[in-house]
């Protein structure tokens, strides 16, 4: 198995490899190398443990986190994915090798670390999907909902388009594909132009892999193998934008405490047992904070709870659903 690295004039590592498991694993030691104080927040991030390090300012995105369950979706959907697709799990486990290898020396070269205290940690198989999901959660429009959902109530329906943060009146985003016929080289141009907010380390990583199966230059998202928003092979291209789609589903749940625990009322008039536990969040100079995790058949209860604010649950149809364990 051979490995190649090169950095062009701007640092840009292009990476070559006798297979993509050998390359995937390259590419997970080199982010570590680049990325390792990124790497780190991202993971503690889906973790719900960024406080820790980060101070009272993360707590409550550790709390969404926790609640709305994004390392054990991480944990869940990565066994689905060695049952159903066993290749490309270990393409993923190879890419955490890397990580793994390169983790320590690129800490050593990020001032962060030393500045918060941090030591690198050790990612897991299903490290890169809590990352992922912790970076897309709130690409969708769950958010806006919620939103939308508090005008009506403190000013009606007719206030929701004085407020509103989607739909083609504000949303900035956008892609486009403009063919071959209407371009001077003849070929087709796509784009896909998201409205990043300018970010240091910056969201994406600009990187080149190449093995005999294909040869892609495109921007990958540190944590996660491949490139799979931007890229190009030289025949190919792909690209997305945040196109705040909806594909994340609300409820309004009632809840209630009883002697053995929280019921929540289900769509058939009845009371069901919904499950529960508490976590401890860890703050950097503070005490810390324990909060209760409810899951109802709906999903992970995501805002409120049983004692006196509206509960909402959250649901991905296309995530295993939270409410059950593997």
């Amino acid at each position: 198995m051979t490995t190649e690295i090169f950095r062009d004039a701007w640092g840009i590592p292009h990476l070559r490899a006798s297979d993509a498991r050998e390359l995937a694993r390259a590419q997970g030691r080199v982010t570590a190398h680049d990325r390792a104080w990124q790497l780190e927040v991202e993971r503690h991030r889906a973790q719900g443990t960024s406080a820790s390090f980060l101070g009272a300012e993360a707590l409550s995105w550790d709390v969404f986190a926790r609640r709305a369950r994004i390392e054990d979706t991480a944990r869940r959907c990565f066994a689905a994915l060695e049952r159903r697709d066993p290749e490309t799990a270990d393409w993923v486990r190879a890419y955490v090798d890397g990580v793994n290898e390169g983790l320590a020396g690129g800490a050593r070269r990020a001032t962060e670390f030393a500045r918060t205290g941090l030591a690198p940690g050790h990612w897991e198989p299903w490290s890169p999907l809590g990352v992922w999901l912790g970076t897309h959660i709130l690409f969708a429009g769950f958010p806006a909902k919620l939103w939308r959902e508090q005008a009506i109530r403190h000013l009606g329906p007719d206030a929701v388009g004085l407020f509103a943060t989607d739909g083609p009146g504000t949303a900035g985003s956008n892609g486009w594909l403009v063919t071959g016929e209407r371009t001077a080289t003849g070929h087709a141009l796509i784009a896909g132009d998201p409205h990043r907010f300018i970010e240091d380390p910056g969201v994406y990583q600009q990187i080149r892999l190449s093995c005999p199966e294909f040869d892609v230059v495109g921007l990958a998202v540190p944590g996660v193998p491949g490139i799979a928003h931007f890229g190009h092979t030289g025949t190919a291209a792909w690209a997305v934008t945040n196109a705040m789609a909806d594909y994340q589903d609300l409820f309004r749940e009632r809840l209630r405490r009883t002697g053995a625990g929280i019921e929540a009322l289900g769509p058939d008039g009845a009371w069901h047992r919904a499950t529960r536990h508490t976590e401890t969040v860890r703050i950097a100079g503070e005490p810390p904070v324990e909060i209760e995790i409810v899951e109802t058949p709906r999903g992970p209860v995501i805002a409120g709870g049983p004692d006196g604010l509206d509960a909402v649950t959250a649901h991905a149809p296309q995530y295993p659903t939270t409410a059950r364990a593997p």
